[in-house]
């Protein structure tokens, strides 16, 4: 299984660079952040700076959506960094959250999430797409490789994700959830014609290793805010009694609301709602060994990607056991054949 970090896109960018450096050196394949032009720095500028930094992590947004940016900038933009630095990004797209809300707007509609997949990678990938009712194409664009995956939650949008995605993004490690979505992708996979193990499946959670588990909820407990956020959507679409799973759904019973300027940081006073035991299923706590063990049931589930958000304040700690200790434990290394 891949190991991916996530980051927050906080001044200075240059502690960005620094941690997507010690991610590579320690085993990490892939490093992805936040993408809210509103609320951090722009993320693609920073991406440049990554990439230029290191020699073989994968980039991308986890994630971008389809309103607050153009397809066809989004798609020149990975094509670009491909051409500078040799197919390195990933595009992680949902139907928008922070990004969106904090102007005043709705997520996209499932309809325009699945045509913005379509013509990004279409386009980031040099082939041609209709845009505007216009067949249109980068020209420069042909030896661009860009994988397209898809943040989902709910029963539509994970049937999206199996028809069209390339790849699959849980942003909760609850090992039950887990299983429920990674079905749900595969089985409409399968009904589109497509082999399901060509979606690749990535779970993105927060991840601290430590001994304090008081202190490591209250750090992570952000997360359950965040999540909350797109599970009331889904309630609000399907009702508290459909198939969505009662694990994902029933702790928002008790949000009141939520303020955006607090999003996915520590300590953000608007997810006291989020009880402790939601905390320890959707995040990943404790000692190292605690998460090999967590990152084998993943694993076990189809998991080919773990990416850690980093917004605590143990991210140095974290980043050490998981390159001494998680990782080997997770890729043992075989002796040599003499």
């Amino acid at each position: 299984m891949d190991l991916g970090i996530v980051l927050q896109c906080n001044p200075p960018a240059s502690r960005l660079v620094e941690l997507t450096v010690q991610a590579e050196n320690r085993g990490f394949t892939h490093a992805w952040t936040f993408d809210s032009h509103m609320l951090w720095q722009e993320p693609y500028v920073i991406h440049s700076a990554m990439l230029a930094a290191t020699r073989t992590i994968t980039v991308g947004p986890m994630v971008t959506n389809p309103l607050t940016r153009d397809w066809t900038v989004t798609a020149s933009t990975f094509a670009t960094l491909n051409s500078m630095y040799g197919n390195r990004t990933v595009c992680g797209i949902g139907r928008g959250d922070s990004a969106v809300r904090v102007l005043a707007g709705k997520p996209s509609t499932l309809a325009t999430l699945r045509d913005s997949v379509q013509v990004i990678r279409e386009l980031a990938n040099g082939r041609s797409a209709m845009v505007n009712g216009s067949e249109v194409r980068i020209p420069w664009a042909g030896r661009s490789r860009l994988p397209v995956w898809v943040a989902a939650y709910g029963p539509k949008a994970l049937e999206l994700t199996g028809r069209y995605a390339d790849g699959f993004i849980l942003q909760l490690a609850d090992p039950a959830i887990a299983a429920w979505t990674i079905e749900r992708v595969r089985n409409a996979a399968a009904d589109a014609g497509r082999d399901p193990a060509d979606v690749t499946i990535c779970v993105a959670a927060p991840a601290y290793v430590g001994t304090d588990r008081d202190h490591q909820r209250d750090q992570c407990r952000w997360f359950g805010g965040m999540v909350g956020n797109h599970v009331a959507d889904i309630v609000a679409k399907y009702g508290g009694e459909s198939d969505v799973p009662r694990e994902l759904t029933a702790y928002i019973e008790g949000r009141t609301g939520y303020d955006y300027n607090e999003h996915g940081r520590a300590g953000n006073t608007h997810t006291t709602f989020v009880p402790d035991e939601i905390v320890e299923r959707f995040c990943v706590l404790g000692t190292a060994d605690e998460h090999v063990k967590r990152m084998a049931e993943l694993a076990a589930l189809g998991v080919d990607q773990f990416a850690l958000y980093l917004q605590h304040d143990g991210i140095d700690q974290t980043l050490h056991a998981y390159g001494d200790t998680v990782i080997p434990g997770i890729r043992p290394v075989g002796a040599a054949v003499l």
